[in-house]
């Protein structure tokens, strides 16, 4: 098996990132099974590993509308 190195994933950086003056933004990658978050401005620094399905579900809360109260 070959070692994992996360500082040679292809990292994405969101479209929003950076607006309205702010330098405040995380990369994301995709690997085979799971989906790596990481802080832009430290590029050797921690990384979270997320499996694909908590990644999706993420996403899934931070697009859907709330749901009304009490029903």
């Amino acid at each position: 098996m070959s070692a994992w190195y996360p500082h040679t994933q292809a990292w994405r950086k969101s479209s929003f990132s950076g607006q309205n003056g702010s330098s405040e933004c995380c990369l994301v990658a995709f690997a085979a099974e799971e989906v790596l978050v990481r802080d832009s401005k430290v590029a050797q620094g921690p990384v979270l590993r997320l499996p694909r399905a908590a990644w999706r579900d993420a996403l899934a809360t931070l697009v859907r509308p709330p749901e009304p109260a009490g029903g």
